[in-house]
């Protein structure tokens, strides 16, 4: 690890931080989150600062509990409270009308607030902690992903670590609660109308939305939310989706390639074509949701040109898994 980041396995270390001002990244159960004091316009300035990111562009607020919905938003329809009580503690981030809790800094000058209840133990550690430190039982920490804007989440403190150490000050914390269990962002349902729109795709999908809620949950735009634009979730390397049988037509590296210039991820079973790297060969797309920002991150380590990516079929979390794909490949 970097000796210019001060990393912790202490949730408390991490809480005093926070308490201080200062910068905390931290595990949850979808990838680590770069977190700051919402109530502190200077710690959020900082988030904005170090990861790159636009100041219209709304952070995720993580609460302690479903206690704490009340604070921070308005007029909370019935589905909403529903998703909350259903699936909080988990990777479900809602959308709803803010109160004067969750101010412009936070909210990118929006009328809504974007909440979130993590079911890492560690992360749920850290808000203790912060709660019993200002007495404050709806405080909030906002933590976008802990990674420089448009590029590849972090599920890992070394990927943290990697890519930040440059950019986080002394004082700031880097707390490593392993490899995030999930691998991808929450789900990101708007709960500001009669019925749920589902923003981001994740591991709750709008099929549970619909079940739980007994409504329908079609896809929306009208709000803006975390990793949404059309170009996101980037490596260096050039990401093309493909098909299996396109592997065919691409079995050897470009000419006078010095070093292994071609990477492929896909599913088990999917052969590796000669001369190509394979990065990842999950067998379901839970697997394939959990290792693939790793594999991303292995291929600009690698230094590869080009990454072929075979999806895997939209069941599930199939269909965040191709998002986040489609996202990467943008442009490419």
């Amino acid at each position: 690890m970097d000796d210019r980041v001060r990393l912790t396995t202490d949730p408390r270390e991490a809480a005093v931080a926070l308490l201080d001002g200062h910068l905390a990244a931290l595990p949850t159960e979808t990838v680590y989150g770069l977190g700051a004091r919402a109530d502190l316009a200077a710690a959020v300035a900082q988030v904005y600062s170090v990861k790159g990111r636009p100041a219209d562009h709304p952070l995720i607020v993580h609460i302690a509990g479903t206690n704490a919905l009340e604070a921070w938003g308005a007029s909370i329809p019935r589905y909403a409270r529903t998703l909350a009580d259903s699936t909080w503690p988990g990777p479900l981030t809602l959308v709803v009308n803010r109160t004067s809790a969750a101010q412009d800094f936070v909210t990118g000058g929006q009328n809504s607030v974007a909440l979130r209840v993590s079911a890492h133990p560690i992360m749920s550690s850290v808000l203790a902690h912060l709660v019993k430190l200002t007495g404050n039982d709806s405080i909030g920490i906002a933590a976008p992903s802990a990674n420089r804007f448009g590029r590849v989440s972090p599920t890992s403190a070394s990927h943290v670590v990697s890519e930040l150490a440059h950019f986080l000050s002394h004082d700031d914390v880097v707390l490593d609660g392993g490899e995030c269990g999930v691998g991808l962002e929450s789900t990101i349902i708007d709960c500001t109308g009669a019925h749920p729109r589902l923003l981001r795709p994740g591991a709750i999908t709008a099929d549970d939305v619909e079940r739980l809620t007994g409504l329908e949950c079609p896809a929306g735009s009208i709000v803006r939310a975390s990793g949404t634009l059309a170009r996101h979730y980037q490596p260096a390397a050039t990401v093309r989706i493909v098909q299996a049988a396109d592997l065919r037509d691409r079995r050897s590296l470009p000419p006078g390639a010095e070093a292994p210039a071609v990477g492929l991820l896909a599913m088990a079973g999917i052969a590796t074509p000669a001369g190509v790297v394979r990065l990842a060969a999950p067998h379901s797309a839970d697997e394939y949701a959990r290792v693939l920002y790793a594999a991303l991150r292995e291929a600009d380590a690698l230094r590869l040109e080009t990454i072929f990516a075979v999806a895997p079929e939209p069941a599930g979390i199939g269909a965040a898994v191709i998002d986040r794909l489609t996202r990467a490949a943008h442009n490419s």
